[in-house]
């Protein structure tokens, strides 16, 4: 029953609800996810360590990126039936559909540069 209440429990968020949603449609990485719903780095990361305990997501390592995907469902029966499941449900929801919509303008390597550009200067704001 553990696994059951985990999967029910990572589900009872409308935030992670959508990351499911989003990759359902492709892999993405934190800060596409942080584009995506507005919410700070830490929330997301946050969501997602709570999906993949789940068992509801995985992740890759890819140089800089690590890049999220969903699961198969091979390590929970209940996982592996709510994400089939989930594949049908929800589509047209309001907020879910704008978030699929606007999915493409999500480009990482313009998403996490302007970061990379922001970290570089506090650093020298705090240098000088």
């Amino acid at each position: 029953m553990r696994d059951f209440i985990k999967v029910m429990k990572a589900l009872s968020d409308p935030s992670r609800v959508k990351i499911l949603k989003m990759l359902q449609h492709r892999d993405m990485c934190v800060c596409e996810i942080q584009a995506a719903l507005g919410l700070a780095q830490p929330t997301i990361s946050k969501h997602l360590k709570i999906l993949e305990e789940a068992g509801l997501v995985g992740f890759v390592k890819d140089g800089l990126w690590v890049n999220y995907f969903l699961a198969e469902g091979t390590s929970s029966p209940f996982a592996a039936t709510l994400l089939g499941n989930l594949r049908h449900w929800l589509d047209d929801e309001p907020d879910i559909h704008d978030i699929i919509e606007r999915l493409p303008d999500f480009e990482r390597e313009k998403i996490c540069e302007k970061g990379v550009e922001r970290q570089k200067k506090n650093k020298n704001k705090k240098a000088a």
